[in-house]
């Protein structure tokens, strides 16, 4: 069961701005992981993330070696993950009711904005941050363009956001699982630890750990018969582990 206890004042009810990190988050994958697999590259990878998202790494030293090991796959392979991407449960009905309810929705990601844009084309999302992968000749070079987005670039982020759009910290929501997603989970006025690591936990405000990505709707105060939309997607929705439908 999740327990999350929240102060009862204006700013639960009146949030304006949600942001997400994407992988293991807003898909139940991390991308990285799935490249490396197809580059034969992928035990090696997956222990470098492992690492780093349980804050034993250094995030952009890590982020490099890992992108370095994918250099020479062809963008081919990148399509076709991106055409399969395993949206969490739960999140196209969370995006939809939130955007009925005015509310603007963004990605603060340390992966690709090359998956980030698909799920902003499926989901109806107005911001995408995330590190640009280099190509040359349709091929990937083992490497990055511009600045890496990690954590701390993610409450950046979030900060301008907030205040592009005229908004208190207090009216915003981040949620997120790995180390990297602590800081904007620390100054968001709502920081949700989805599905999270045990020392992302400790310094969120709430945990959801036994529902899909809709389980944030009753942290709003939102009942089911209140939540009129499904939300639409053509990728498939998967299942959180340890996920358990519940209704309010």
């Amino acid at each position: 069961i999740d327990l999350a206890v929240q102060e009862d004042d204006l700013f639960r009810r009146n949030r304006r701005l949600i942001l997400f990190d994407m992988d293991s988050t807003l898909i139940q994958c991390e991308v990285i992981d799935e490249l490396a697999k197809c580059a034969g590259v992928g035990e090696q990878v997956a222990e470098i993330t492992e690492a780093a998202m349980r804050g034993e790494l250094n995030f952009k030293e890590s982020f490099h070696a890992r992108i370095a090991l994918l250099k020479g796959m062809p963008e081919t392979v990148l399509q076709g993950i991106a055409d399969t991407l395993p949206i969490t449960e739960g999140a196209p009905r969370l995006i939809s009711n939130l955007k009925r309810l005015g509310y603007k929705v963004g990605i603060l990601s340390g992966g690709f904005t090359y998956f980030a844009e698909r799920l902003q084309k499926e989901l109806g999302i107005d911001y995408v941050f995330a590190n640009e992968l280099d190509f040359v000749d349709g091929k990937l070079t083992g490497k990055v363009k511009g600045e890496i987005v990690d954590g701390e670039r993610k409450a950046m982020l979030l900060q301008q956001i907030a205040t592009e759009n005229g908004l208190s910290l207090k009216q915003v929501i981040a949620v997120g699982d790995g180390a990297n997603d602590i800081p904007m989970l620390k100054l968001a006025g709502l920081g949700v630890a989805f599905h999270a690591k045990p020392k992302v936990k400790q310094q969120a405000k709430v945990a959801v750990s036994t529902l899909g990505l809709d389980g944030i709707l009753y942290l709003l105060g939102i009942r089911d018969s209140e939540a009129m939309t499904q939300g639409n997607t053509t990728l498939p929705e998967t299942p959180v582990p340890g996920f358990t439908a519940s209704k309010l």
